[in-house]
């Protein structure tokens, strides 16, 4: 989901303002009432090219996007190449220019057998083709959703699909025919757009709730990355990285709740895998979320040349020759103690943590090592 921050959302926000604060996602949040998800949910990049990777290849953003370094051309073990293999159909959708983004080439590279993008959103008469063009990204949300949840209807079983929606984005516009009823809320010009992309993914689950594939699906939830903040909350250097992280199984067999612990992009490939019983090697620098000690759950990003490693309550920043800052983000959620210095045991073991990550990712990429064969 473009730029659909946690921030928005009343289920996670539900202490906020004495518990007044509703948010903007009504449709979300009912999601999220019968949905798995964590108490911190975090995005590895702040950008849309970053998230693909991470959802989709469990791929972090350390020092630039992925998409535009040479290790792109890597070989890599994503989601959807470790389906097909064992034979799923795969598609990836997303509304705007076919190729726009290098998400078409990011989606051949990490083994989507299929891509529907604006051109064959076009070609199917069902929809209304330009006339749904919002006039500067994609076809708008609320019609190609509807598209995505047809298409998914003409691909063999089993299979696995991703959708990249584009509404709730700069220009920060909506239809005309929603003008009155999302109008222009303050402060942020975000929310219209919010409310819209909340609806088109309500009408999307109407939809999809009647297809024959509904129950035998799971559904993942998730933004790319934040945008504009209304809330102190969401403004420190790890707040930016809040984004929901859901887990939806219809058919009610799996656990359904918040649970305790820590999830980032990166655990969503790992913990699908894990969900589906795929036993075979493969390369992923998240974690199990179904099998990771609530304890031992981290997240990683990278924010203007720092290193940010969450740890239970603590958040370490590193430079890349050394920490520079400690927050118990549990009890200073606005980063203004920093405790450096104060508890050498846990700046060291966080450190060292660090650096590993930030080795093991350095060291694949140089020598081409995403995939095990």
């Amino acid at each position: 989901m473009e730029s659909f921050g946690r921030e928005y959302t009343g289920f996670y926000n539900d202490t906020l303002d004495g518990g007044t604060y509703r948010g903007f996602t009504p449709f979300t949040d009912s999601l999220l009432a019968h949905s798995l998800t964590w108490e911190r949910t975090y995005a590895n990049g702040r950008k849309s090219i970053d998230g693909m990777p991470s959802v989709l290849a469990s791929i972090p953003m350390f020092v630039e996007p992925f998409f535009l370094t040479t290790s792109s051309l890597n070989e890599i073990d994503g989601l959807a190449d470790l389906l097909t293999s064992e034979g799923y159909t795969t598609a990836f959708f997303h509304g705007a220019e076919n190729g726009s983004m290098g998400f078409q080439a990011f989606a051949r590279t990490s083994g989507f057998q299929y891509y529907y993008g604006r051109t064959e959103y076009d070609a199917d008469t069902r929809f209304g083709g330009e006339t749904d063009f919002d006039g500067t990204w994609a076809i708008w949300d609320e019609p190609f959703l509807q598209f995505y949840a047809a298409a998914m209807n003409d691909l063999p079983e089993p299979f696995m699909t991703a959708v990249f929606t584009a509404s709730s984005h700069h220009p920060y516009v909506i239809p005309k025919t929603y003008k009155d009823i999302y109008p222009e809320e303050q402060p942020l010009k975000m929310y219209k757009c919010i409310r819209y992309t909340d609806n088109a993914l309500r009408r999307f689950f109407a939809t999809a709730s009647r297809q024959p594939w509904y129950n035998n699906t799971v559904f993942v939830l998730t933004a790319d990355h934040t945008n504009m903040s209304a809330r102190n909350e969401y403004r420190s250097s790890m707040g930016i990285f809040s984004v929901p992280i859901l887990i939806f199984d219809p058919s009610g067999q799996m656990e359904r709740g918040m649970k305790a612990g820590v999830a980032q992009q990166i655990d969503i490939m790992p913990t699908l895998l894990h969900m589906m019983g795929y036993d075979k090697p493969y390369i992923a620098f998240g974690k199990d979320l179904l099998a990771s000690d609530t304890a031992a759950q981290w997240a990683v990003n990278y924010n203007n040349g720092i290193y940010q490693y969450l740890l239970g309550d603590y958040l370490l920043l590193f430079d890349g020759k050394r920490p520079t800052a400690l927050y118990n983000i549990s009890s200073d959620p606005m980063q203004r103690q920093n405790l450096i210095g104060t508890m050498p045991e846990k700046e060291k073991e966080m450190t060292l943590n660090t650096k590993a990550i930030i080795q093991s990712y350095m060291q694949r990429m140089v020598s081409n090592s995403l995939v095990i064969r």
